[in-house]
């Protein structure tokens, strides 16, 4: 089924800070030791701190709270808070990974996805295999698809003799970004050099005499195909809600009879993204009459012809998208792909090789990151090294202009604070652990970056597996640690 639906959100350009070269500002030594080159402290640093203990001690947030506010071009540190302690920074991790992709990858980055042919085609005949071949695209869509499939039968493609294949071998697997997180949860999917959906697939329900019927489907914002490489059973049972298990090509899920109530839909996360890309995109290419064979998986790519391509937008327009939507598939792609450009491959040592060239590039010392979009606990980060990476590699990077405005919607979110004039930042959420991180400028117009991490570690590994999705606590703790950034904001203003 195929359906024309109308729903889409767009990041608009952000002008700012990106767009003024700062990186020849010089740069003060660091001291002391552990504090990254390019921020200094003046002696009104401990003061301003300290006016700020009463918005620390208001949030009651337990745990700690770390931060430091810098001047944009000298660097020098104007208030800081415990800015050596070593904090998660969960998603505001992401601008560090939106810095070492832009290093890497460069700004006229796009990620390819291709259909190729290993025979010649005529008459209409596909005279050897058709392969749908993945370039790490982390924003691939049905819709993509869709117009490729379109596009493959405007070519004159009727048959295709050989076998119909899907290489993902463009970027490392990984079945799920953070073993820690429930496995239901639709923002920690599997990663692939084929990707699809932010390899998500829709679950939807309803009601039907006394019984659910239920449906997977690709839904994007043209086409709906259905989705048969997943299916879901109904069970009467109060938890776990859902269970996930791999079944040869196919994906079973459970879910309670218990937790469905009316109708619905939710998006679940896929962990094989490459078996899922070839079963929409062969749904697709069968609306245009062209049959396809089952799709089966390339571990190398062979040899082909180029019969058409599919290209990404620029990075830093993938980077917008992602540091506005907080997209934890796409952190992970451009991160591994960064760091292939260097001949690192896999997860794990991606993320210590951003770790690397973050230390590297800065002169901090402690800097771990487990994955690039922060959804790991473990990863670690201080107040001073964040600072210090946003001042002297976000300016030349343009990270400003694709870091998301930060919005003050009354009195209450200033405190007894100013209103800056702009405020440009990536948030970082998980439970009970909050960040910020970006750019203000103030009332007066001078320019300033800063990083506010908050944690309460001991609270957040408490909570048991199943409570992981939506933890008792969880919501009214975040709420006050983003009042509490929003107020130093104020006061810093």
């Amino acid at each position: 089924m195929m359906r024309l639906t109308r729903r889409g959100v767009m990041g608009g350009l952000i002008a700012g800070w990106g767009a003024r070269a700062l990186a020849e500002a010089p740069f003060v030594s660091p001291l002391p030791r552990m504090r990254p080159a390019g921020l200094s402290s003046v002696p009104a640093a401990a003061e301003a701190a300290g006016a700020a203990e009463a918005l620390v001690a208001e949030a009651k947030l337990g745990g700690e709270v770390s931060f430091v506010l810098a001047d944009l071009k000298t660097g020098a540190v104007l208030a800081e808070r415990q800015g050596g302690r070593r904090m998660p920074p969960a998603s505001t991790a992401k601008a560090i990974t939106a810095l070492y992709a832009l290093d890497r990858l460069g700004t006229g980055h796009r990620f390819v996805t291709r259909i190729l042919a290993t025979g010649p085609v005529s008459g209409g005949r596909v005279r050897g295999d058709l392969i749908l071949a993945g370039g790490g695209d982390p924003t691939l869509s049905t819709d993509h698809l869709g117009d490729m499939a379109a596009r493959l039968a405007a070519l004159g493609v009727k048959v295709v003799e050989g076998r119909f294949c899907v290489w993902a071998g463009a970027l490392p697997y990984l079945d799920e970004i953070d073993r820690d997180q429930p496995e239901w949860l639709g923002y920690n999917p599997a990663v692939s050099g084929l990707n699809l959906n932010f390899n998500r697939v829709n679950f939807k329900w309803k009601p039907v005499s006394g019984d659910y019927e239920t449906i997977f489907d690709a839904e994007g914002e043209r086409f709906v195909p259905p989705v048969h490489v997943a299916r879901m059973k109904v069970v009467a049972r109060d938890l776990p809600v859902y269970t996930h298990a791999q079944s040869g090509t196919v994906e079973d899920w459970t879910v309670s009879r218990a937790a469905r109530g009316k109708g619905g839909s939710r998006w679940l996360p896929v962990r094989r993204p490459d078996l899922y890309a070839g079963d929409v995109f062969r749904t697709l290419v069968g609306a245009h009459g062209i049959d396809l064979p089952a799709t089966e998986v390339l571990a190398d790519l062979p040899d082909g012809a180029e019969l058409l391509r599919q290209e990404s937008e620029p990075l830093p327009d993938v980077l917008r998208d992602m540091l506005k939507f907080s997209t934890n598939l796409t952190a992970e792609a451009v991160g591994m792909a960064a760091s292939m450009r260097s001949g690192v491959g896999g997860h794990a040592a991606s993320a210590a090789a951003m770790g690397d060239w973050l230390r590297g590039m800065t002169g901090g010392t402690a800097a771990h990151f487990v994955d690039h979009s922060g959804l790991g606990g473990a990863s670690r980060v201080t107040a001073l090294e964040m600072a210090g990476a946003l001042r002297q590699l976000g300016p030349a990077a343009g990270l400003g202009a694709i870091l998301k405005p930060v919005k003050f919607k009354d009195a209450a979110d200033l405190g007894a604070g100013r209103a800056p004039q702009r405020v440009v930042a990536k948030t970082g959420t998980l439970n009970f652990v909050s960040g910020l991180v970006g750019y203000l400028t103030t009332a007066a117009g001078e320019e300033r970056v800063f990083a506010i991490h908050a944690a309460d570690v001991a609270r957040r590994d408490a909570v048991p597996m199943a409570d992981r999705e939506r933890p008792p606590g969880a919501s009214g703790w975040a709420k006050r640690a983003r009042r509490m950034q929003l107020r130093l904001l104020g006061s810093w203003a």
